[in-house]
């Protein structure tokens, strides 16, 4: 495709993204200030604060200032006038990431996936830099280059994951598949190791999410009850209840990390000095937000068993990267004519380090993106921590994939080595009878060796004529002779 199209395109999937995540945030907005606020709304104040959630959402860092007019009214004590709101909805930046990578995906099957990073980039950063001029607040306040950084690397990073993923998958030309072309030529398990690690990296970090979303789900479902309290302690209407609850679907991917750390085992605090974990939970006054009922006051002890979760998680990996491993010997030693498992020891190694490490990493990155300031005072810290978040999965998943990659395998062929093995005797064999001298054997030459070695022409086998319902040969027929003689020292014949 021209390049010219692909940058083209690649930058309309960056300003749809943006304006898909504004409309998303303007239009309840705007719900809200026609039925909420009515005649005496201010308009020119909805535009900058959806910008401000829009930044918010994608990891850009408000600092809110109440005003005194505020603060009169509620009685707030003018020490926490003014904080920093960094925790994010990652509802937002979640959309933005997949709609990225789905766009470099597309980049690069358009043969042309660093035009359309760098271009997507480009517009992305052009209207981040737009939306934090025009969206002026006094009220909440942004750092210029945090509102333009931010949300870009937001969208150029997934965009340039997603065409390199596909890039090494599918490229048959480029920098990217000839570096995989001259790994895929080695049979001694390197050839693969790039693709195995990210394989298995992938399947713990999915698993840990997906794990991390189950604990959210049974809790909201165990403390349902302490969730619907706090909506009806707000004294909200429809509204009201309608916006609190789409404020707290988009922190829902924000919970599941934090469901993600209960289970690895580290936690995750409400404050300072506050803590929810398997091992115990420590909470001070928790903010009136509904959806925080669902913490746990006292959690039971065998909750430490969710810890063998990233460990079985790490098995799977191994057994993936395993499997394939097998897969990629076999293949190997089949080019070589050798029908043998190659599997070596330094290669598997290395995998169940990386695979720990790089899942680790991305742990860490989630408790990052997952964590920050949710008010003044001792909300200030939220979310989990990530070095200990990195320290328990980086264990725990090293432990599993070391049992499944670096244990002996059984010496006994399994059913597609036994196959290989079958093949290659028939191939042996097939060879050996090429090879042999064929005796030619013609008519004229078939004879018999006696005991002495003189050779005696073959006598023609004797007919059979058909009598009746049997064949007896002619020289049988009529008086029967005498009996045939046995060599000396043999029994006579009964």
């Amino acid at each position: 495709m021209n390049r010219v199209l692909v940058a083209f395109l690649a930058a309309f999937d960056a300003a749809l993204a943006v304006a898909v995540g504004l409309v998303v945030v303007l239009a309840p907005l705007t719900v809200l200030w026609v039925l909420g606020l009515g005649q005496g709304a201010d308009w020119t104040a909805l535009w900058p604060a959806s910008a401000t959630i829009w930044q918010l959402g994608n990891l850009v860092p408000v600092l809110i200032t109440l005003p005194p007019e505020y603060l009169a009214a509620t009685g707030i004590d003018a020490s926490t006038a003014s904080f920093w709101l960094s925790l994010a909805p990652l509802g937002f930046a979640a959309f933005t990431a997949i709609f990225a990578a789905r766009s470099g995906a597309r980049a690069s099957r358009a043969e042309g996936w660093l035009t359309g990073v760098v271009a997507g980039g480009l517009v992305f950063g052009a209207l981040a830099t737009l939306v934090a001029v025009t969206a002026r607040s006094g009220i909440a306040a942004i750092h210029l280059w945090q509102a333009v950084l931010f949300p870009t690397l937001v969208f150029v990073v997934p965009a340039l994951i997603g065409a390199l993923v596909v890039e090494w998958r599918e490229a048959s030309a480029g920098p990217v598949a000839r570096l995989r072309d001259r790994l895929e030529w080695r049979t001694d398990g390197w050839s693969e190791a790039v693709g195995l690690a990210v394989r298995g990296t992938a399947a713990v970090l999915v698993g840990l999410v997906g794990a991390g979303a189950v604990v959210v789900a049974v809790a909201l479902l165990l403390r349902g009850g302490e969730v619907i309290a706090l909506f009806e302690s707000g004294n909200m209407d429809l509204l009201g209840a309608t916006m609190t609850t789409l404020g707290q679907l988009a922190y829902l991917p924000t919970l599941v990390v934090w469901g993600m750390a209960f289970v690895a085992g580290p936690g995750f605090s409400l404050g300072a000095g506050t803590s929810v974990s398997p091992a115990g939970t420590q909470l001070g006054v928790v903010p009136g937000i509904p959806v925080l009922g669902a913490m746990p006051e006292t959690v039971s002890s065998w909750l430490l068993l969710l810890a063998l979760i990233p460990v079985a998680l790490g098995a799977f990996a191994g057994w993936i990267v395993r499997s394939r491993l097998v897969g990629a010997g076999e293949r190997g030693a089949a080019g070589h004519g050798v029908a043998e498992h190659a599997e070596p020891v330094l290669v598997r190694f290395v995998l169940t380090v990386v695979i720990a490490t790089a899942s680790a990493a991305g742990a860490a990155l989630l408790a990052v993106l997952a964590s920050g300031s949710l008010g003044p005072g001792r909300l200030a810290d939220v979310g989990p921590q990530p070095g200990p978040v990195a320290l328990a999965v980086g264990l725990e998943v090293l432990l599993g994939a070391g049992i499944l990659l670096l244990s002996p395998r059984p010496h006994r062929p399994d059913g597609r080595q036994a196959k290989a093995d079958r093949q290659a005797k028939a191939d042996r064999s097939a060879s050996e009878l090429d090879a042999s001298p064929t005796p030619d054997i013609s008519e004229d030459a078939r004879s018999r060796v006696d005991e002495n070695g003189d050779t005696t022409p073959l006598e023609p086998l004797p007919s059979f004529e058909m009598s009746g319902d049997a064949a007896t040969p002619p020289t049988e027929r009529g008086p029967a002779g005498p009996p045939p003689r046995r060599p000396a020292g043999l029994p006579p014949i009964d």
